[in-house]
């Protein structure tokens, strides 16, 4: 009865629009009172601060966020879709599969999905506008790339889930690079079905000369350095990803150093968001652990695994349920809300039923990309929509065609778990 009132209250608090930490907090406290009384949750609020941020592995989200900040002061994720659209525009459709390319370039660099949507839309949608592409063709498309960003490494939100999970973080980035290339692979295609389907939605591609091409690659360099620095250490065994996090903010340092436009002001304000940012994770940590403390003391996980276990449910009808879970929560919360209210409870039962937690935190993070752009939230939609001055209905329905595509894309993952598993299992 406990877990349920704290549960529904913590419900209702996000429903209200009370912000996720506090909405944590507060319901964590409420649940906590009625375990335990007033000792239980001061005992808590003693020492759940301290071991919920004394992680090691805490210190990548700082870095990485700093490591992208570091790539947007110095202007080379702006120039970025030009640079790749030299070698794609002569296809029908070029500057579409472009710009989910370029998704996934930024997301090398960035492990937010709603900077990526915002950087994508100031660079990407005029430019295909400009071409003659359709308004909501376009911005659907943008919507559905900045996405990438959430599994692409270095991820936050893998990051994220590791220190709620306790899974390998080293493990769970590398788990990333092959669903992000398909994830990537999927959207261009959905773009070249969707122009077969209709012309109208994309010119005739153009034409780029040789030095245009050979010009893009300087730009493309500082991408690839990066990303090969961050993951092939981690991958390679030489570095830890803290240690690999920290190189990367060194290599964005000396990157945007190099470009000229490292001012005292934009290096201040580099580290300010980088703070800012780094503290609102750091309190959501905090307040999670709270609520997930209570919830560990009224046994609602074990419960639950021992209730399904006798049941005699397949699992795999159980992973069904749990991926409908995911798709309706997406449609109302964030990542983050999701990630704390579901994980601390349904990864237990997933490892219990012989699913691998590495595999499980990727699907994951597959389902709240869909969750990004769908109604009624829909952050990414909102961001591409407020940017480009286009109406939100538009952009929902020009994001649908690759909401049911990245579905397909979740079931194949479902099915072939090697796709997700093969590169952790060979890592050093």
């Amino acid at each position: 009865m406990n877990a349920l009132i704290g549960i529904l209250t913590l419900l209702a608090l996000l429903a209200a629009g009370i912000p996720v930490a506090f909405s944590l907090l507060i319901a964590g406290s409420i649940g906590l009172l009625l375990q335990g009384g007033t000792d239980l949750l001061l005992g808590i609020f003693s020492t759940g601060p301290g071991s919920a941020l004394g992680s090691y592995e805490l210190i990548t989200i700082p870095m990485f966020l700093l490591m992208a900040e570091f790539m947007v002061t110095s202007g080379i994720s702006l120039t970025l879709f030009n640079a790749i659209a030299a070698w794609t525009r002569t296809w029908k459709g070029g500057l579409g599969i472009a710009t989910a390319i370029t998704g996934a370039a930024f997301g090398a660099i960035s492990g937010s999905s709603a900077a990526a949507a915002a950087t994508l839309s100031t660079s990407s949608v005029p430019t295909m506008l400009k071409n003659g592409y359709d308004r909501k063709f376009a911005t659907g498309l943008v919507s559905i790339s900045g996405t990438l960003a959430m599994i692409i490494p270095p991820s936050i939100a893998l990051i994220f889930y590791g220190l709620l999970s306790g899974a390998n973080i080293g493990k769970l980035l590398i788990a990333g690079i092959i669903p992000g290339l398909l994830v990537t692979l999927t959207i261009a295609l959905t773009v070249r079905v969707l122009i077969r389907l209709n012309p109208r939605l994309a010119p005739v591609g153009g034409t780029a000369t040789w030095s245009e091409k050979k010009g893009s690659l300087k730009v493309a360099a500082p991408f690839i350095f990066l990303f090969g620095l961050v993951t092939g250490l981690i991958y390679t065994g030489i570095a830890t990803p803290v240690e690999a996090s920290a190189l990367g903010a060194l290599g964005a340092f000396l990157l945007t150093l190099k470009s000229g436009k490292l001012s005292r002001e934009n290096f201040a304000l580099a580290l300010k968001k980088t703070c800012m940012t780094s503290a609102m994770i750091g309190l959501i940590i905090v307040c999670a652990n709270v609520f997930g403390t209570f919830l560990t003391l009224t046994g609602t996980t074990q419960g639950l695994v021992q209730k399904i276990a006798l049941a005699g449910w397949d699992p795999h009808l159980v992973l069904a349920f749990i991926v409908i879970l995911y798709l309706v929560l997406g449609c109302f919360l964030d990542l983050i809300s999701i990630l704390i209210l579901t994980v601390p409870i349904l990864l237990p039962l997933v490892t219990s039923m012989g699913f691998d937690p590495i595999w499980f935190g990727i699907i994951v993070i597959l389902l709240a990309e869909v969750g990004i752009v769908t109604p009624p939230v829909g952050l990414n939609v909102f961001v591409v929509s407020k940017v480009t001055r286009t109406p939100v209905e538009d952009v929902f329905r020009g994001v649908w065609p690759h909401v049911l595509t990245q579905i397909l894309l979740i079931i194949v993952l479902i099915i072939f778990p090697g796709l997700v598993l093969w590169l952790p299992s060979h890592m050093n």
